[in-house]
């Protein structure tokens, strides 16, 4: 089994993003809980979650309850590694707003571990800078909840090299984690690959497949992951996700899925070893 870093853990190289199982568009709770489970069988030992992964304003940390429910009635629920995040809040209507002050921060992982019914978070991630809010201040919060056992981890989400070092040096070096934007479509996160690859940081795209409403269509968009995946006899989206892996060893991709058999394909994608010249060839798409 493929196996990556995240601080002192072991995970399985793909990883699974549980938004699409909780905002607009949603499955039934019966195909989102068979998703998780199919993924936990398949192997996945990390899972992605926010306490903004929801659709309505009555129902913040929808994700996160649906996620410790499927871990509880599953025998390898103990096994995985969560990450939440916190400092991201939709309001209800659609929007997404910001709140980075160290007092919302405590009060979202104190909720966050309510609802995940665990006594500490796995990984718990600043989840995007706020402007009103001086980034030391945000990142320090989380260094107290490290500091206090409230999370085992820290990481930041949607940071740019500047903010990875001073999150970083903010938690004495304890920094494991960048949850950042990456796919074919959305390349302009290298500089944060190439700095966590410097650091031994672990790197987690989000959308790695270019988002929900346009995974489906990677393969009309971009050529080469078409032909190099008809070359393999396997989906664009499984090339996709090995290219990625191929790039770092420090790289866990996170892509989402509603549905079992796309998260059975996602994690096949750690036994699909392309050859120096088909990376080379998506590295230039």
């Amino acid at each position: 089994m493929h196996t990556r870093r995240i601080g002192d853990t072991d995970v399985r190289a793909i990883g699974l993003g549980g938004m699409p199982m909780s905002i607009e568009g949603r499955p039934d709770e019966a195909r989102s809980l068979a998703t998780l489970h199919a993924a936990l069988d398949a192997g996945v030992t990390l899972i992605d979650t926010a306490d903004a992964y929801h659709r309505d304003a009555d129902e913040v940390g929808h994700n996160e309850t649906l996620i410790a429910k499927a871990l509880a009635g599953h025998d390898r629920g103990g096994d995985v590694l969560v990450a939440t995040k916190g400092g991201h809040l939709r309001p209800g209507d659609g929007s997404w707003t910001l709140d980075g002050s160290p007092r919302h921060l405590r009060e979202a992982c104190e909720a966050s571990l309510r609802r995940l019914g665990v006594e500490a978070i796995g990984l718990y991630q600043f989840h995007r800078p706020d402007p009103k809010v001086p980034y030391a201040e945000s990142v320090g919060a989380l260094r107290d909840l490290l500091d206090e056992g409230k999370i085992r981890l820290a990481g930041v989400s949607n940071a740019d090299p500047a903010q990875i070092r001073e999150a970083n040096d903010i938690l004495g070096g304890r920094l494991v984690s960048v949850q950042n934007q990456f796919s074919p479509a959305f390349r302009s996160s290298e500089p944060e690959l190439r700095l966590c690859d410097e650091l031994g940081i672990a790197f987690l795209p989000w959308s790695p497949l270019g988002g929900i409403s346009r995974a489906g269509e990677l393969g009309s968009r971009f050529a080469p992951f078409a032909r190099i995946a008809e070359r393999h006899g396997v989906s664009p989206q499984r090339v996709c996700l090995a290219w990625m892996l191929a790039k770092s060893p420090v790289v866990v991709p996170i892509p989402g899925a509603s549905r079992p058999e796309t998260i059975r394909d996602s994690v096949a994608a750690a036994e699909l070893a392309l050859t120096a010249e088909e990376i080379a060839d998506l590295d230039a798409v």
